[in-house]
């Protein structure tokens, strides 16, 4: 494992993600809302935000959230986001600090968008921060089943299975 990594996840006390990598959440608005859309069952806070890194082979899995989610760049290596929009649409972004390359610091991902990220350079690392607004619950969380999204989005079936974990 990389030493900055380790370094990261240890002084942040980070663990496993169910979608790979590592996270600890650090923001939980006090304030709750119910005045959303039908996609949601219950009250939502606010915001939410995490820390989230990747390290070497690892990938965070396609996934969708009910929530727009913003994706914040820290340190580390680049990250190939994979965004497949509801139509199928693939819209592949970079979240880095080459901001000369045409890389950005920040990325949202809409709601209900099917996505996964990797590693540019896979013998480094990348945190990350991750905002979700409404704020984020396990129960607005999708990861893909690999055969179903390949039947969704059979152009894309490559991306997808070697993007998913089941």
């Amino acid at each position: 494992m990389n030493n900055k990594a380790k370094q990261y996840i240890e002084k942040l006390n980070l663990s496993s993600h169910p979608e790979g990598g590592f996270f600890k959440e650090v923001y939980r608005a006090e304030e709750k809302t119910n005045h959303l859309p039908e996609r949601y069952l219950g009250d939502r806070a606010f915001s939410t935000s995490i820390y989230f890194l990747l390290e070497g082979n690892q990938f965070s899995s396609f996934h969708k959230l009910k929530s727009d989610e913003l994706w914040h760049f820290y340190d580390g290596s680049s990250i190939k986001i994979y965004i497949i929009n509801p139509q199928g649409n693939l819209i592949p972004k970079i979240l880095g600090r080459k901001i000369e390359s045409g890389e950005v610091f920040q990325i949202v991902i809409p709601h209900d968008h099917w996505f996964a990220a990797e590693l540019i350079d896979k013998n480094s690392f990348a945190l990350i921060g991750c905002t979700v607004a409404p704020g984020f619950e396990f129960a607005d969380f999708e990861l893909a089943e690999r055969e179903k999204l390949i039947s969704l989005f059979p152009t894309h079936s490559n991306l997808i299975s070697r993007l998913t974990s089941k």
